[in-house]
């Protein structure tokens, strides 16, 4: 038996490691199995004997890109390896026309709800890459005010409506000193229209806050009433929204078969401050990004993959959208079907004109 040869430390300066990494990584996607040098020298025409292929898996494993579940087994790649091979030997194709195609004509955005676009969008996440969905809305604060409306729902009780330039609507049921007629709080509406309309909802809350320190000296009664019912609407408003679909999804695959391990990644998937932390990363970045394995410093997710990409332009509203599935993901797949995800969304932004 030869003698193994030394791993450069570049490892993508050898085409020979190239082609095995790569190959390793499709038949374990393929199969969620440890993989062999036999199954790789017959399935991958790499034109290497199997002595040779098992002295660069060898090498592979020295430098953590593989691992050994058992002494006769084969190898499985690692998140390093993943990375390796997303970094610099994955070449993103884009979509097919057909593809492109399949998703337009079951993605059904709304040209008046922003909330039922993010939800839809969410849903053909899912859908599509058969994966959990997630978005996170763009924050309201950067969101331009259209129009508030109050209205009674019963003694000392009145739900707050606002909607952005966007479509995005958002309700909130306030309790008031005083048992305001719907008459009355009409009033309220138009007043607070007039002197809102078209600025972002971060302007919105300093504007409140200002014409109450003129209301002090100048102001009359309604007014007064209307700007402490729309500082409650604004000032108290929950700042992000994250949408979630087909989380049960990522349970279909074998490496979360274990009672205990989807016990604790279901628990991780609720925690919706790590899940906005998480998508929060990609917002300054451009095209598509990828959190593999212990990157999540999360032992829970250390077989995930999370791939994001920012949708929105640096001029309006923008948030951020994905997919979290196993690290044995069909990447080349996945990660052009994020990017024309969020491709969509923003057109449909720009046609609601946030």
């Amino acid at each position: 038996m030869g003698s193994r040869s030394k791993l450069p430390d570049n490892l993508m300066d050898s085409e020979r490691v190239r082609k095995i990494l790569t190959a390793i990584i499709r038949e374990y996607v393929a199969s969620a199995g440890p993989v062999g040098s036999r199954s790789l020298a017959r399935r991958y025409g790499l034109d290497l004997s199997p002595a040779t292929i098992r002295n660069v898996m060898a090498d592979l494993t020295e430098m953590g890109y593989l691992s050994q579940p058992h002494p006769s087994a084969g190898r499985v790649p690692t998140d390093k390896a993943f990375r390796c091979y997303v970094d610099s030997i994955l070449n993103v194709r884009k979509l097919t026309r057909h593809e492109r195609d399949r998703i337009r004509r079951n993605y059904h955005p709304s040209k008046l709800d922003m909330t039922q676009t993010l939800k839809e969008t969410c849903r053909i996440l899912s859908a599509t890459s058969n994966y959990l969905g997630l978005v996170i809305a763009p924050e309201l604060g950067k969101m331009r005010f259209k129009h508030i409306q109050f209205v009674r729902v019963g003694p000392f009780q009145v739900l707050a409506i606002f909607v952005t330039t966007s479509g995005t609507i958002q309700n909130k049921r306030l309790d008031t000193d005083e048992d305001l007629g719907q008459d009355y709080l009409d009033k309220i509406t138009r007043y607070l229209d007039s002197i809102l309309s078209g600025l972002t909802l971060s302007e919105v809350r300093k504007r409140i806050l200002e014409e109450m320190e003129k209301e002090r000296i100048a102001y009359d009664r309604l007014m007064e009433r209307a700007l402490k019912l729309g500082e409650r609407a604004f000032l108290e408003t929950e700042d992000r929204e994250l949408y979630m679909e087909g989380k049960v999804k990522i349970f279909d695959a074998p490496e979360f078969s274990s009672t205990e391990k989807m016990k604790r990644l279901l628990q991780t998937l609720e925690e919706k401050s790590f899940l906005l932390k998480l998508l929060d990363q990609s917002l300054e970045s451009r095209g598509v990004q990828t959190i593999i394995g212990t990157e999540f410093d999360r032992s829970d997710m250390a077989e995930c993959t999370l791939v994001a990409a920012t949708y929105g332009t640096p001029d309006s509203s923008r948030g951020t959208l994905g997919v979290i599935g196993p690290m044995r993901m069909n990447y080349s797949r996945i990660i052009p079907l994020v990017s024309y995800t969020a491709q969509l969304l923003t057109e449909s932004m720009a046609e609601a004109g946030a």
